[in-house]
């Protein structure tokens, strides 16, 4: 399976966008939109000390990541599942 251009273009605006906004590797929808409204309160340029230039580039990383985690394509398999709750599977195995 070869990988296109845009492939890499995506990954590179995705670390753009987790950088910028300052998240941890891990995030969920509520996690990054509470993290958008704090930068948007610290940025918004109707606010003083605002910035037009970081609003805008916040707002662009903000839409990169929601379009992501929207057509992001979720794993059901054993071992994506081993992986999210690893508490549960070794409670099982082990009979806690």
């Amino acid at each position: 399976m070869t990988e296109d251009c845009s492939d890499f273009m995506k990954r590179d605006e995705i670390k753009w966008a987790v950088e910028l906004m300052g998240l941890p590797p891990m995030v969920d929808r509520k996690d990054l939109k509470r993290r958008y409204r704090q930068l948007a309160r610290r940025y918004h340029p109707d606010r003083e000390g605002g910035e037009f230039e970081k609003m805008e580039r916040l707002n662009r990383a903000y839409e990169i990541l929601k379009e992501y985690m929207e057509n992001f394509r979720f794993s059901f398999d054993d071992e994506e599942l081993k992986r999210q709750y690893p508490g549960e599977y070794h409670s099982r195995k082990f009979g806690i």
